[in-house]
């Protein structure tokens, strides 16, 4: 298979592949992995046998983070096939394929991570997991499909919880909010998924992606609407708390490792630093 930037690809078998990402320190999302995901679809979309694909992290601490906003200059501007930008193009087809997608999370989950993460098809988490999605605390909005996923997993109240608070929300509240299917013990989470992943592997391709196409009808978020935050959340860059607060937040030690980014809830509740 294809060398790959920040993660890796292994086949269990035809029916069963795992993508683990690999991004040290802290997982973040780069401009390479947004280039390389599309592909990765491309890939997926191109093996007639493949059934199941597990999302998984060689972090224990960080299953995918936030973007690298040290590298924002750098975010491609190319649109994929479907016509919209990549990381839309990434997650609407993810949602779309007659392949299931399964996270296995462990650690942290937010911003632009988790959004690809809610396109997948199912989340299960350890009790060490937390998802958050901090851009409101950085003067700007999710842009990459939480404002259209959330409402649609948590409900309007707690999606705008989610988006206002900015903060990291632990495994267990996470899956009583409905955001992840289960969360279990952390011992208990490769049994739990890769008994799971191997069983529907073992179906029908037919048949799961009937599933799939029928339950899609009235479960996901248009292209259009994710596209409208997608642009506000890049002119977001030049409004005003966002000038301010993103230079505060690096230099309070976002996108680097060490205890900003491990309680980046905690931090981005504090008052600013002027």
């Amino acid at each position: 298979m294809k060398q790959w930037t920040h993660f890796s690809v292994t086949a269990e078998s035809e029916r069963l592949w795992r993508v683990t990402f690999d991004n040290p320190p802290i997982n973040l999302i780069s401009p390479e992995m947004i280039v390389e995901l599309p592909q990765l679809i491309d890939q997926m979309e191109a093996a007639p046998e493949l059934r199941v694909v597990v999302f998984e992290s060689a972090n224990p601490d960080y299953f995918l983070n936030h973007y690298d906003t040290s590298r924002v200059a750098e975010t491609p501007k190319d649109l994929g096939i479907t016509g919209y930008p990549l990381v839309i193009d990434t997650n609407i087809r993810l949602s779309r394929l007659p392949v299931v997608s399964i996270a296995k999370i462990r650690g942290r989950l937010r911003g632009v991570g988790n959004e690809f993460v809610m396109a997948m098809d199912m989340r299960f988490a350890s009790q060490t997991a937390l998802l958050g999605q901090p851009e409101t605390a950085n003067g700007n909005l999710p842009g990459g499909g939480g404002l259209e996923h959330l409402p649609l997993l948590l409900g309007r109240a707690r999606a705008l919880e989610v988006a206002l608070s900015s903060d990291d929300y632990p495994g267990a509240l996470a899956e009583r909010y409905g955001w992840v299917n289960r969360t279990v013990e952390d011992s208990d989470l490769d049994g739990l998924v890769d008994t799971l992943a191997r069983r529907i592997a073992s179906f029908d391709k037919e048949s799961i992606a009937a599933v799939k196409q029928q339950i899609n009808r009235h479960t996901l978020p248009s292209a259009e609407d994710i596209k409208s935050s997608y642009d506000i959340y890049g002119e977001s860059f030049g409004w005003p708390g966002s000038k301010r607060r993103l230079p505060a937040a690096m230099s309070a030690g976002r996108n680097q490792a060490g205890d900003y980014e491990m309680r980046l809830g905690y931090h981005l509740g504090r008052p600013l630093a002027e």
